[in-house]
């Protein structure tokens, strides 16, 4: 065994170690404040003030940076495994119940401040994801940075490997319910994106899109203008 995959299982180990150990207690039993004191041993950075309810689940937290006063919450699943990887929480970060983050190998998933993300929601590298700050994800939506390749229809899809664009979501942006984003896009600062809608191409900043797939239907900007004249 090489230093590297020695240096990889102590780190699973103590890992495994402690999120047994202090996973599951409840907030009432102090659980948080016990994860907060402990965890920092295992992650890369994990500062001050962080509340993590019991059943979060972590997996390559020496990658992971957690930042002041996020709050992760029950069915969390944070994946930093991988060659590496990044996942960056930034400060007042909240994740809400049963959302999974997730990257693979060279992966960069960031998260600016005071960012919410709602329940049910996935984000998967391998592309990197960069979400800026007061942005708000709403539950179900996903945003995946990679698209399986599928031009030979006598190979089965899953052997024809992946693309690895890469989504950056600006700041300011409001996602409704079951949006999903895919590979290579940007959406603008400051814009709307209509529940349900399938983003598949850039979003100018301060839009209002809508739709399968996801089309401008009207600017924020000018809407601003308009009220003041």
């Amino acid at each position: 065994m090489n230093r590297q995959n020695y240096l990889a299982k102590i780190q699973r180990t103590q890992e495994v170690l402690w999120t047994t150990l202090l996973g599951d207690i409840p907030a009432i039993a102090l659980g948080p404040q016990l994860r907060n004191l402990v965890y920092r041993s295992i992650f890369a950075r994990l500062d001050s003030q962080v509340y993590i309810q019991n059943g979060v689940e972590f997996l390559g937290s020496n990658q992971i940076e957690i930042s002041k006063n996020v709050f992760i919450f029950k069915g969390v699943r944070l994946d930093g495994r991988g060659e590496n990887n990044r996942i960056y929480l930034g400060n007042k970060v909240a994740i809400e119940r049963n959302v999974d983050i997730g990257c693979l190998d060279r992966t960069s998933i960031y998260i600016d401040d005071e960012t919410f993300i709602g329940p049910n929601v996935c984000i998967a590298g391998p592309g990197d994801i960069k979400i800026g700050k007061y942005c708000m994800i709403a539950s179900h939506s996903g945003i995946y940075a990679n698209n399986h390749t599928f031009t030979n229809p006598l190979e089965p899809i899953r052997y024809q490997g992946i693309t690895r664009k890469g989504i950056v979501i600006e700041d300011d942006c409001w996602l409704g319910h079951g949006v999903s984003v895919l590979d290579g896009v940007t959406i603008g600062q400051g814009s709307v994106i209509g529940a349900g809608a399938v983003v598949t191409k850039d979003i100018p900043p301060f839009s209002v899109a809508v739709g399968v797939p996801a089309k401008v239907i009207k600017s924020r900007i000018s809407q601003e203008i308009g009220a003041r004249g």
